[in-house]
């Protein structure tokens, strides 16, 4: 049961008169309702108040569920007064509380600001101390803004149109049994049936309040129920804290499970090694003599040496047949085109060479759905910055560390980069895939934190994505370590 519906429970039993026992020596509502009709009777004798129309008799399928016999069913107009004005000195200092003051919810809570009467007395709404304030428009009333107006300055005020004003007669009514009455599931969910206007502005129909059916009991027992109720209320809030303790934990439970899945694999726990696997060291000599053989093609440019990898610099222990080495050691890093051909508004196409930005990186994937494109001359004039199949893109300026996969297909064979991207090819396709687990890895978003400059725009030097330090396995454990996580990876999204 949620917080909100234990609430909705608690009112309910309240106004049925199933939350406290009934007591004989209280009287009955009869005998109550008979003194608010006389009082009422003396105020229109008074001129006090207007007599107002007689309100249509209850019938018996009107009633929407059983009361005690103490009790009696009454229309919220028999026994309280319905915006009532107020007629006060020009001069006089009250309170002005528009919507946005009054609490929403199962709170009891307003504030106000001070104005003149004479600023306020037209075209706002009148109440005065101990006035029960109700909004009548979505999505307020929805919301429970509904309060018992106090500590006004002067004892009046004025405020939004969307109130609808209860005033209790000469104290014969308990005004925090009719506020937990306004605040009801019945009350409210019978209110949005009788809504009329446009979306957005609709409110309560102007008869719903006057005719509403309430439930009434003996004063003495309205008492106890308030004072059950707010007995309760402590302990529904910790119960409320709890489970939005819960709920948050519950949230965050599928991606913390990611996380360490991830954070399992790039370690060497997710799966066991083999010794017929062979070892990390071999398959980085095997990249190293590709790199050097592209190098000698003047396919790729020869790096500049990267400082050796220290003991202090590793955040966890690998398992023996594994390598630590840098990402610029097992890929090539490509920077986009800063040269004045880079593409600019005029250079926009309807159909053509897709140009990537920050917008187009959808989960992990490059997405083709509201990508720009450009000219093929264009292209062809460009220099750094043109995607392969599986390329991995890396943002080094907002979402600073982003990573995505361009995948070429039939219509896009390649694509662009803009100049806050850099591209991450890997020198062996075979490594692509455990490769983007580790740049979806925890360590690596750790790293990539540690190195971020800037604080009104975070970006980080693509020197320092290259010296990225990455657990390199056996390709053969890469791969079990891959199809293992497509395995698991889907249970976490399921649990979303």
């Amino acid at each position: 049961m949620t917080p909100q519906e234990l609430k909705n429970s608690i009112l309910q039993l309240a106004i049925q008169g199933r939350l406290v026992e009934q007591r004989p020596e209280e009287g009955t509502a009869e005998e109550l309702y008979r003194q608010i009709q006389e009082e009422k009777r003396r105020l229109v004798k008074e001129r006090k108040i207007k007599k107002g129309k007689p309100l249509p008799e209850i019938s018996e399928d009107e009633v929407p569920f059983e009361i005690p016999e103490s009790w009696k069913w009454v229309r919220i107009r028999n026994i309280a007064l319905l915006n009532p004005k107020n007629d006060l000195k020009d001069d006089l200092k009250v309170s002005f509380i528009p919507m946005a003051l009054i609490s929403d919810g199962f709170q009891n809570r307003h504030s106000h600001e001070i104005r003149q009467w004479k600023e306020i007395k037209k075209g706002f709404t009148h109440f005065a101390d101990g006035d029960i304030g109700i909004a009548k428009i979505t999505p307020c009333f929805q919301n429970r803004k509904s309060v018992i107006f106090s500590k006004l300055q002067n004892g009046h005020g004025a405020g939004t149109t969307e109130l609808s004003i209860v005033r209790v007669i000469d104290n014969l009514l308990l005004r925090e049994y009719l506020l937990y009455f306004f605040k009801s599931a019945y009350f409210i969910e019978n209110g949005i049936k009788s809504f009329t206007g446009t979306a957005g502005q609709q409110r309560i129909h102007k008869d719903y309040l006057p005719l509403c059916l309430f439930p009434f009991p003996p004063l003495a027992e309205q008492k106890r129920i308030v004072a059950k109720i707010e007995a309760l209320l402590p302990y529904i809030d910790r119960y409320e804290q709890a489970w939005n303790r819960l709920e948050a934990l519950n949230k965050r439970f599928p991606e913390d499970i990611k996380k360490s899945l991830l954070q399992y694999a790039i370690e060497g726990k997710l799966v066991e090694q083999r010794p017929e696997d062979g070892t990390a060291e071999e398959l980085y000599r095997q990249i190293q003599e590709e790199k050097r053989r592209l190098v000698q093609e003047g396919k790729i440019k020869k790096d500049e040496p990267l400082p050796e990898i220290s003991d202090d610099e590793v955040p966890f222990e690998i398992p023996r047949n594994w390598k630590w080495v840098r990402l610029s050691q097992i890929s090539v890093l490509e920077n986009g085109d800063r040269s004045s051909k880079y593409p600019v508004e005029k250079d926009y196409v309807d159909f053509g060479i897709p140009f990537f930005g920050a917008k187009d990186m959808n989960g992990f994937a490059m997405s083709f759905d509201n990508v720009r494109y450009i000219s093929e001359e264009k292209f062809s004039e460009l220099g750094n910055g043109k995607l392969k199949d599986k390329d991995f893109v890396c943002l080094l300026r907002g979402s600073v560390g982003k990573c995505a996969v361009f995948t070429a297909d039939e219509q896009h064979k390649t694509g662009f980069i803009c100049a806050q991207m850099v591209i991450i090819r890997s020198i062996n396709p075979a490594v692509c895939n455990y490769l983007q687990i580790y740049l979806s890895s925890p360590c690596y978003f750790q790293y990539i934190e540690s190195k971020i400059t800037g604080t009104a725009v975070r970006q980080l030097p693509a020197k320092e994505l290259g010296s990225v330090l990455i657990p390199l396995p056996p390709l053969s454990e890469q791969k079990r370590i891959v199809a293992k996580l497509e395995e698991l990876l889907p249970l976490c999204e399921r649990l979303k």
